[in-house]
């Protein structure tokens, strides 16, 4: 097993490409997402041997609805389709699964599926594999900021009092580390609306890679390039070096 001297706690992935892919293989579209999906797994189990504890996959923007409408419903019948069969594998590795997005648009037996899996898999712990679908930073952002005003209301509070802590904490991923690195595949360099808040003082790493050709050596490669990074969070070289933990992260 590779070791590196620093392991991200949480890695964030924005997976692009598969339509290129497929375009190169003379292959349709859909092609690419099904081979995408396979990636998923063995980006998962790459994640699980590294060590690495929380993983947030962007599968499905909420921009991607404009996308053909022929597109839109296949993607949708395979994130139906691996969710009946790969939870169950999740399980037994010891992975649990989370869904970031808002699920209202999403079709009923699709949601119901999501609630499943989450629930089977809430107690495990050797790896958290979040799952944005229909997602959209500045959506998140939007409903913490509802949920956060709405709180201070009900507590007779004024809403000049309002904080950056009191809307992040309603953010979907609150109760985790935010992402140390962010990968991008595809060649396209933004972050595309996906975690906004969360990706404020997240490490970049973009490769032309498309996202089914991404294999281990590929998150190797980020990886190693993650440790080579020296995170000052605001602070200056010197008292990172010294090891000075007295101005805040």
């Amino acid at each position: 097993m590779t070791h590196f001297s620093t392991t991200p706690r949480h890695v964030a992935v924005i997976m692009d490409g598969n339509g290129r892919w497929a375009y190169r293989q003379h292959l349709p579209r859909v092609a690419g997402h099904r081979r995408g999906a396979e990636v998923v797994r063995e980006m998962v189990q790459s994640c699980v041997d590294l060590g690495i504890a929380h993983l947030t996959l962007f599968a499905f923007s909420t921009e991607n609805w404009r996308r053909p409408a022929l597109e839109v419903r296949l993607l949708m019948n395979l994130f139906r389709l691996l969710l009946k069969r790969e939870v169950r594998k999740l399980h037994e590795n010891g992975v649990r699964l989370r869904i970031i997005g808002d699920r209202v648009p999403l079709e009923r037996d699709i949601r119901q599926l999501m609630e499943e899996a989450e629930a089977l898999t809430r107690n495990n712990t050797r790896l958290q594999l979040n799952l944005a679908v229909n997602y959209g930073g500045r959506w998140d952002i939007t409903q913490a900021a509802r949920a956060a005003v709405g709180a201070i209301l009900a507590n007779g509070q004024d809403p000049q009092t309002l904080s950056e802590q009191d809307i992040a904490k309603y953010l979907s991923l609150a109760e985790i580390p935010e992402p140390d690195l962010l990968i991008r595949t595809g060649g396209e360099e933004r972050i595309s609306n996906f975690l906004v808040w969360q990706l404020a003082y997240t490490e970049f790493y973009f490769t032309d890679t498309l996202w089914p050709d991404f294999d281990r050596a590929s998150l190797e490669h980020a990886l190693h390039s993650f440790a080579q990074r020296q995170r000052r969070f605001g602070r200056t070289g010197d008292q990172v070096l010294e090891g000075d933990c007295s101005v805040s992260d």
